[in-house]
């Protein structure tokens, strides 16, 4: 197990002191990932006053399972909204409506575990009924844009021979434009209605919720041919949860505290960049 610590902000005297806090045997010493990050191989488990220190000076710290490496990954699923992207599409498509606040505080619920996922959908959608579908066009156009770190992500996945999966609750209007923007290997999303032009205040099919985001990347690791030792999943809501634990290591990016909670690795400070940190 190694330590990895990550953050803009690390200096020489954080890591000193990181040091000295884990108890680490004289002659090891923090190795350089990236420009941000670093490790110090052989702990043995997380230490409290580590992890405490590293909270107060808003570092990224994530003591790592050996086995959790790029080179053992096979497949990376990953949620779109507020982990691929900056935003959450169904509140900007609500903005155009005058609909954001009422629409937001449905989904900050639901990505709080609040609210049953497909509920919570249904309900947000219905609220757009009559809006022209050139409301999705400008959202991309005007809006949408990449987290930071996410295309080296995705590069060090391809590098490396990791497939790469986007799994959303969101709509697959957003999902196939961010799977060409990255170059994703798969992408799974949600289907509005449009009917003349407008949106009908409904979705098409199954709606994909957090079942179903796991019953794909557990469809996907078996066509590949993987084992769930080789799967790694990113997410940020609680929709995120279930395919998070049918995965080796399930990482939550700035996540809601349901999801810290249950995930095997926390990135709050630090971009998707991390993830390479992490499994350097």
């Amino acid at each position: 197990m190694r330590l990895v610590v990550q953050g803009s902000a690390i200096s020489f005297s954080h890591l000193a002191h990181l040091h000295q806090l884990s108890g680490a045997q004289q002659g090891l010493q923090f190795t350089q990932l990236a420009e941000h990050a670093y490790s110090l191989p052989r702990q043995t488990e997380a230490q409290q006053n580590v992890i405490a220190f590293c909270r107060e000076q808003q570092i990224d710290c994530a003591y790592v399972d050996d086995k959790h490496t790029l080179k053992r990954f096979g497949l990376a699923v990953m949620d779109m909204d507020s982990t691929l992207i900056s935003i959450e599409c169904i509140d900007e498509i609500a903005d155009m409506y005058g609909l954001k606040p009422q629409v937001a505080a449905i989904t900050e619920s639901a990505m709080r575990g609040e609210i049953e996922f497909a509920e919570s959908l249904r309900r947000r959608v219905a609220l757009l009924e009559g809006l022209e579908d050139s409301a999705l066009q400008r959202v991309i156009d005007e809006r949408l844009q990449l987290n930071p770190g996410a295309q080296t992500w995705i590069d060090a996945c391809r590098e490396n021979g990791i497939r790469t999966m986007l799994v959303s609750g969101g709509f697959d209007f957003f999902a196939d434009k961010v799977k060409a923007m990255l170059g994703l290997d798969y992408a799974q999303a949600n289907s509005l209605e449009i009917v003349n032009g407008k949106l009908t205040g409904k979705v098409l099919g199954h709606i994909v919720d957090a079942q179903a985001k796991a019953d794909f990347l557990i469809a996907t690791r078996d066509k590949l041919g993987l084992s769930a030792d080789q799967v790694v999943a990113i997410g940020d809501g609680a929709n995120d949860l279930k395919m998070m634990s049918v995965a080796t290591a399930g990482v939550a990016y700035h996540a809601k505290p349901i999801v810290q909670q249950q995930a095997s690795y926390a990135l709050n400070h630090v971009g998707l960049e991390g993830l390479v940190g992490l499994f350097s």
